[in-house]
């Protein structure tokens, strides 16, 4: 039961949840305090293979609140950035453990690596840009704008020129690098998952915007930006 069925108890339950919140303070050491600075991670992986469970502390929503109105000097007083900074760190951890784990699996050299991620993002992102330009391109003929339309079109063919270069690329790298049992698998240097570079565009989109993967991108800048506001 995640964050979604957390709501749903909370409602069937009714008052009597909402009383018990009212009576716990900032302090409590029932109250999540990952959930009062920032996102707690047992609601970042729902329903997927990283699916935490539910958090075993209170997400009360007055209480954040409360917290999110206090000034900056009074929020350092209490030191939960500090917690939540802990918190995430130890599942960016496990994460990065499994990534180099799979990496290993796979006898592949971390340039490799690197070079195949940025060109699977790159490819995501083009092919993102294009379906994108094109849709702006039927608006504006529709509009009667045939100049910018002309203009957008331009852009999007260089954008489809650049991606069928991405491409070559990346078959070269695929030819080049791995053992032949996993030459078309990649590791994603974010959330550990494997990807396969014969998957289309659509499936290695649908990953870098999926849950699992969002949800290590938003630890690593969470903990992140902590880091650098505490220093």
């Amino acid at each position: 039961m995640a964050a979604e069925q957390r709501k749903l108890l909370e409602q069937l339950m009714g008052s009597s949840t909402t009383s018990r919140s009212a009576q716990l303070s900032l302090n409590d050491p029932k109250v999540c305090r990952s959930y009062l600075v920032g996102t707690c991670p047992h609601d970042l992986f729902t329903n997927t293979k990283q699916d935490l469970g539910t958090c075993p502390k209170v997400h009360a929503e007055g209480l954040k609140v409360e917290y999110e109105a206090l000034s900056d000097r009074e929020k350092q007083r209490y030191g939960f950035e500090y917690d939540y900074m802990r918190d995430l760190q130890k599942y960016i951890d496990d994460c990065n453990r499994r990534i180099d784990a799979a990496q290993r699996r796979l006898e592949k050299t971390p340039d490799e690596i690197r070079q195949t991620n940025v060109l699977l993002k790159g490819i995501a992102d083009l092919s993102t840009s294009i379906e994108c330009g094109l849709l702006e391109v039927e608006i504006l003929g529709s509009m009667g704008e045939v100049s910018r339309a002309q203009d957008e079109l331009f852009r999007v063919r260089q954008a489809a020129q650049t991606k069928a270069e991405r491409e070559r690329e990346l078959k070269a790298l695929s030819d080049t690098s791995g053992p032949s049992g996993h030459q078309k698998l990649q590791v994603c240097d974010v959330c550990g998952a494997y990807l396969s570079r014969l998957d289309n565009d659509r499936r290695l989109a649908d990953h870098f915007y999926g849950k699992m993967h969002l949800g290590y991108a938003q630890m690593q800048y969470y903990s992140s930006s902590i880091s650098n506001t505490l220093e």
